[in-house]
């Protein structure tokens, strides 16, 4: 990497999009500057699916995560239906330990004028959010006989709960719509699975979401900050994997001379799309989680949340671009 005032792509903040990004970025041979800023506060626990693994393991090596636990089957009690056991070929891996693999470039000040700037921390942080629903999450120790490989994911009456092995005889339960005692008084299948039940120690919000200015004329943002999906049916990791892989594609045209426009537009549809699609796979769970009130507002927000996605993508043309290895090319050029 050469000297900050040099680089035409500077990168602000941290964590797998940002990473994807300078991976990218690199692979494309493109001077960057970066400034990762200070560490952020990390989620107890991230669950890696297969999609998130591959990613992972083309951009950095899976090897890197040595502390991840191997998940085998993920089992669901959804509303009066009995539970259904399904192979959930993943890892669980505490939020610090992933964070901590990440290969980030070294700190670098940001150049006087780079033509953009990929931000995680975004310079209009506006939302626009489908739903409240806040996550407690709490340490566990496992109840004597329970699967340490296995996942296990609740509803009851006023919202859901995610039992998250990280180890033989531990994990995290996060409890979304009320107090984990709470909704554990009304569990079946978690409830059984939980030894002991530490202190809430994290919340955060859960709900699908998405800055309303994804790009300006000089910067585009990504990772969580940009795009956040429901940890109940959402892989957030590979996501933000994703979207660095496209933003870092996108600066490279920009820096190599393409017109910023089409490529910045391309990159907001193409995150759009991909919410559209995660809240549509959304949908049947909380429509039939519960009869609640709280299980009606979240299965109608997610309805207006794809009713919105829809119309953002009406008003844009059809993508332009293909993503070809780590290069977005014109779709006419691959005709």
């Amino acid at each position: 990497m050469t000297a900050a005032r040099r680089s035409a792509v500077h990168l602000a903040g941290r964590g797998v999009g940002i990473a994807a990004a300078e991976a990218v970025l690199a692979d494309n041979k493109v001077d960057f500057s970066a400034d990762p800023g200070p560490e952020r506060g990390a989620a107890p626990v991230v669950m890696l699916g297969g999609q998130a693994l591959h990613l992972l393991d083309g951009l950095f090596g899976v090897g890197r995560l040595g502390a991840a636990h191997r998940i085998a089957r993920r089992v669901v009690l959804w509303n009066e239906a009995e539970a259904v056991t399904l192979p959930h070929q993943a890892v669980a891996v505490s939020g610090k330990d992933l964070l901590a693999a990440l290969p980030l470039a070294d700190s670098c000040p940001a150049p006087e004028a780079p033509r953009i700037v990929l931000h995680a921390r975004p310079p209009e942080p506006a939302l626009i959010q489908f739903g409240r629903r806040e996550a407690a999450a709490s340490p566990v120790v496992l109840a004597p006989g329970a699967d340490a490989g296995a996942v296990l994911v609740e509803a009851v009456a006023k919202g859901w709960l995610f039992l998250i092995p990280l180890g033989a005889q531990s994990g995290w339960l996060l409890a979304v719509g009320d107090e984990p005692d709470t909704l554990l008084a009304g569990s079946r299948l978690v409830a059984p699975a939980i030894g002991a039940l530490g202190a809430v120690e994290a919340r955060f919000e859960t709900a699908p979401r998405v800055l309303e200015h994804l790009a300006g004329d000089d910067w585009l943002a990504l990772g969580s900050a940009a795009l956040a999906f429901d940890p109940l049916c959402g892989d957030g990791t590979a996501t933000a994997a994703r979207g660095g892989i496209l933003a870092g594609a996108a600066a490279t045209e920009i820096v190599q001379g393409a017109a910023p426009t089409p490529l910045l537009r391309h990159y907001r549809a193409m995150l759009i799309a991909a919410l559209r699609r995660h809240l549509a796979a959304c949908l049947p769970f909380y429509q039939r989680g519960g009869s609640s009130a709280w299980w009606r507002e979240q299965a109608e927000a997610t309805v207006a949340g794809h009713a919105w996605c829809t119309g953002v993508l009406a008003d844009e043309p059809e993508p332009g671009f293909v993503l070809a290895g780590n290069r977005l090319v014109p779709r006419a050029v691959t005709a």
